[in-house]
């Protein structure tokens, strides 16, 4: 079992504080070296693994068929690289996917698209689902739409798009589960006064709800209750936490991993204040 990673220089805005980076494994660098870079102690468990879907078959006919699609919409960098995996694998080339309309949830998603040899044509202004409809709200009606996403998400996106007159196929690209090794680790980081985070970061949903499955709910209530702030990527994910009755004081501007270390940044500068 790796153990957590605890990540520290010497001086920075957030030295002194201990921040609990709860991202699946292969992708919590983006975040914690940000953290890391500004002084703060990472503590690495994550409260989330992605994992290959149990068939790719449906995504595999859809790519398949893609001729008979209009718009792509990818809501992850996951997602992405599911179809990378996926045409690869299928022997189909980037030239298959040239007559599509392509959306993308975010920076980080759109990038990846663009490093698949894709246009991206709509990135909403903000980084949730009610905002990749906004954004199509005009473009969607009688055409057809391929969303490939998490086996578990939230339906806004397909079920709003079909008001507006779309043919939406939602395919499922890779699922999220929760890491049982991260249990031990989670409890005992929370129950020690000396290590315990300052800080812990939510940048999903799904996040969220697994941090708490993971702790406990009330060992999360009461790590709250002593000092640990929860910091949110966004008003989606702040609800979330919310209905699991755990206070949000830390959201961001931008819902981006950028965007979230500076609300953390600005939080802590207030307080020095």
């Amino acid at each position: 079992m790796s153990k957590t990673k605890n990540l520290v220089t010497n001086s920075g805005p957030l030295t002194g504080q201990r921040i609990l980076v709860g991202r699946a494994k292969h992708q919590a660098s983006a975040l914690s070296s940000r953290l890391q870079a500004l002084g703060a102690k990472v503590l690495e468990i994550p409260f989330i693994e992605i994992r290959k879907p149990r068939s790719y078959r449906p995504l595999d006919e859809a790519l398949q068929n893609i001729n008979n699609y209009d718009w792509l919409i990818l809501t992850s960098v996951n997602g992405v690289e599911a179809l990378r995996e996926r045409l690869q694998k299928l022997r189909l080339t980037n030239s298959k996917l040239k007559h599509l309309k392509n959306a993308a949830i975010g920076p980080a998603t759109k990038s990846a698209l663009e490093d698949l040899g894709l246009k991206v044509h709509v990135v909403p202004k903000e980084y949730i689902a009610e905002s990749v409809v906004k954004s199509l709200r005009t473009k969607v009606k009688g055409k057809r739409v391929l969303l490939a996403r998490a086996r578990v998400a939230r339906d806004v996106i397909p079920r709003e798009l079909r008001k507006l007159g779309a043919k939406v196929d939602v395919v499922e690209a890779y699922e999220t589960v929760v890491p049982g090794k991260s249990q031990v680790r989670l409890r005992k980081i929370l129950a020690d006064l000396k290590r315990r985070p300052t800080i812990a970061t939510f940048t999903s949903s799904s996040m969220a709800r697994n941090f708490v499955a993971l702790a406990g709910a009330r060992t999360a209530q009461t790590a709250v209750r002593r000092g640990l702030q929860l910091a949110s990527i966004g008003p989606v994910t702040s609800a979330t936490l919310r209905e699991l009755n755990l206070p949000v004081g830390i959201e961001a501007k931008e819902f981006t991993i950028p965007g979230l270390v500076s609300a953390v940044e600005r939080m802590i500068a207030s307080e020095k204040l």
